[in-house]
């Protein structure tokens, strides 16, 4: 393991991972996003009515409806403001792509690791790659307002497919390298996909299982590794890529020009955790507005001035990823690495030490396992080399929470700390030159942004949907607070629906993000955009006084009790995980039940190929149990045995939580260890790690009924049976 120096004191160490193992991370990232919010004056909120009056000032006049649309070919009136970034002269990709040409046309665009050499292409080859690609999905006949399907992991075919598909006037569909065939056929046929790219056999074979059953399909593309059989209307990348030569420029630049930046250029699929996928409409507008007033918000630079460099290795069938990889890069010039296909199995980390890039975005579940790990090669220290960093992130934490309130004071033993430990944390872990790490798609703890804020490495959230085409709130390093998702982006406004006492609402989008609405689905379009044009998320939250959004749940995860009372779970299950380190996933039960209970998992190693989770606890797990006095190394020592020492301290743990409780509904009454972790292999996680309520309720049910079957026991401890 590398190690860097922690004090003035020689040959002392703060733990950095060389292989930090991601390898049960299989994600698909959106977003929590930020500048003033420009629906609040002097700190102050703007009641709901005040917000829908400025909103329906700025609205068109006519119908709501002319807003959105369901149709593939429909076109919807964009949002203009009449000032300021709202009001920018909307613009299709095809034109954001010529503006990038003019100004970076010969700088460095895509690199591609072959070997030990990376393969670069400039902006210019990387257009011409894309019209390329245009003019061979027409010869293969891809129709206008049709679906390429893309299904593999990130890399430049992808993006070249991607950007070619909407070119030639039809839908660019990222497809989740994780779904099943028939997960595969639905995304297919609802897009109307003419033409799939698959990355390999795997990915081949899903479709080829249900072919017979896509009737639009006209033709298979592979783009990585060798055909292992010829099939009729089956290509490689370089066959592919050959088919549009005869295509005249004249043809493409037809459908060019036929397409307005109100019409839609590309579907994202929501992971259909509580039914089927939905196609989530963008527009060129969406797309290409989005990226600008993020970016800038951001404050990214132009490559004329100072390039920046990204790494490319989230699910590109995400907004998120779609935006932070393709479409922010084109704006402002930056170069986009791709990582290994086996980045989230521990290889990130190297590609990260080697490119060394100046933002990076991970879901939470990536900077958990950076913790852990980092978190496990500590405890193989000195008692002196940990003092020494347990020193230097306490000093880290508490300078940073003070710089997060205002404060500009860097005290001298923060300055010698910095020199001597973060640095070399940042360089250990390849962000020493990143002045933007970023975090989204899902709730992150408080311990882990602290863990990282103790070693000078702010993690920032972000918040929005693939409705908002990505980001909506985005902390800033002058504007952040710990688990805050920060403030609008420039040009979007928020508003917290029918707040309760303590302020507590659902959140609702709007602006020129806001997508069109859902292919082929009228009704769930008009539950999502209200009468007044608003988007409403389903999130609870609230603002503070500073305007800070906070996200406190889901209006469909809530758990209303027998006696009422409305409960946001999440709030409570991140207390447990807090409070108990070894705990991975925690459930709260209890809708219409007399009181809470709660399913637990324990951290474990997860297979590497399969994505299961293992018996064997992870390092950080087993040096928590060893701490408490507990010899388990495997979840079924804890479990199968009901290890005392374990299960006290979860008991200890929840105790605590429940002391903060604010009321006694909110407090858990029972608990159980499930024997195995949830994951995205066994189907109680979503693509960007989501818990899947329904889905661990129904698998856990006699478990749950368990909690309930004797609601006169007295004794709801699980030691005591």
């Amino acid at each position: 393991m590398a190690t860097i120096l922690a004090d003035s004191a020689p040959n002392l160490d703060v733990p950095v991972p060389c292989s930090v193992s991601l390898d049960d991370v299989l994600m698909d990232a959106p977003s929590r996003a930020v500048e003033d919010h420009t629906t609040e004056t002097a700190g102050e909120i703007k009641t709901e009515e005040s917000q829908l009056d400025m909103f329906r000032s700025k609205a068109p006049s006519s119908p709501a409806s002319g807003l959105w649309t369901t149709r593939r070919d429909g076109e919807v009136k964009l949002r203009l403001e009449q000032h300021g970034i709202g009001s920018e002269k909307p613009k299709t990709v095809h034109e954001l792509f010529q503006e990038s040409l003019r100004k970076y046309g010969d700088y460095f665009a895509l690199a591609s690791k072959k070997g030990d050499t990376w393969v670069k292409q400039t902006y210019k080859q990387y257009y011409e790659e894309c019209r390329k690609a245009a003019k061979s999905f027409i010869k293969l006949g891809l129709e206008r307002f049709h679906g390429v399907g893309i299904l593999g992991f990130n890399s430049s075919e992808w993006f070249i497919a991607d950007i070619g598909a909407i070119l030639a006037g039809g839908f660019a569909v990222g497809i989740y390298t994780t779904n099943s065939p028939e997960a595969c056929q639905y995304v297919a046929e609802n897009c109307g996909a003419n033409i799939l790219v698959v990355e390999n056999d795997k990915q081949l074979q899903k479709i080829l299982e249900v072919q017979h059953k896509l009737p639009l399909l006209k033709a298979i593309i592979q783009y990585n590794e060798e055909l292992k059989e010829k099939r009729p209307n089956l290509y490689t990348w370089s066959e592919f890529m050959g088919l549009g030569s005869d295509v005249p420029d004249s043809q493409l630049d037809k459908i060019i020009d036929s397409q307005k930046p109100n019409q839609c250029c590309t579907l994202i699929y929501t992971s259909g955790t509580t039914g089927q996928p939905k196609g989530v409409m963008l527009s060129h507008d969406n797309i290409t507005w989005t990226a600008l007033s993020a970016g800038h918000y951001v404050q990214l630079t132009e490559a004329t001035e100072q390039q920046e460099l990204v790494i490319s290795y989230l699910p590109l069938s995400h907004i998120a990823a779609q935006m932070i990889d393709i479409w922010l890069p084109i704006l402002f010039g930056a170069q986009v690495f791709f990582a290994q296909p086996d980045a989230l199995k521990g290889s990130l980390i190297d590609t990260l030490r080697e490119v060394r890039p100046t933002a990076f975005m991970g879901v939470p579940r990536v900077w958990e396992k950076i913790e852990e790990r980092m978190k496990s090669v500590g405890t193989k220290f000195s008692a002196l080399r940990r003092k020494v960093a347990a020193w230097a992130k306490d000093v880290g934490l508490q300078t940073n929470l003070k710089r997060m309130n205002g404060s500009s004071e860097l005290p001298i033993n923060f300055r010698i700390a910095k020199q001597l430990v973060y640095k070399k944390v940042r360089k250990g872990l390849g962000l020493d030159r990143c002045t933007k790490c970023y975090t989204g798609a899902a709730p992150i703890t408080k311990e882990t942004l602290e863990y990282f804020l103790s070693l000078d490495i702010p993690v920032y959230e972000l918040y929005g949907m693939s409705e908002s085409c990505g980001p909506h709130t985005i902390s800033l390093p002058d504007s952040f607070r710990i688990s805050s998702c920060g403030k609008e982006i420039t040009g979007c406004q928020t508003m917290i629906y029918k707040p309760d006492s303590d302020g507590n609402g659902e959140i609702c989008f709007a602006g020129r993000h806001i997508f069109m609405g859902y292919l082929n689905m009228e009704d769930k379009t008009r539950e999502a955009i209200d009468e007044e044009g608003w988007l409403h998320s389903g999130d609870l939250g609230k603002h503070d006084k500073h305007g800070f959004l906070y996200i406190t749940g889901r209006i469909k995860e809530l758990i209303i009790t027998a006696g009422g009372e409305n409960i946001p779970p999440v709030p409570i299950e991140d207390a447990v995980k807090e409070a108990v380190p070894i705990i991975s996933n925690a459930m709260l039960v209890g809708d219409k039940a007399k009181f809470l209970s709660m399913l637990l998992t324990l951290k474990c190693n997860v297979d590497g190929e399969t994505g299961e989770p293992e018996d064997d606890l992870t390092p950080e797990a087993i040096a928590y149990c060893l701490k408490l006095g507990s010899k388990a190394t495997k979840v079924s020592d804890i479990v199968g045995g009901k290890d005392k020492a374990v299960y006290a301290a979860i008991q200890k743990g929840i105790a605590l939580v429940n002391e903060k409780a604010t009321s006694n509904a909110q407090k858990i009454q029972k608990w159980v260890l499930l024997e195995k972790d949830f994951s995205i292999a066994g189907g109680q996680l979503g693509p960007t790690m989501k818990l899947k309520r329904p889905v661990v309720t129904k698998m856990y049910k006699d478990q749950i009924d368990q909690f309930y079957a004797d609601v006169d026991n007295t004794s709801r401890n699980p030691l005591s049976k």
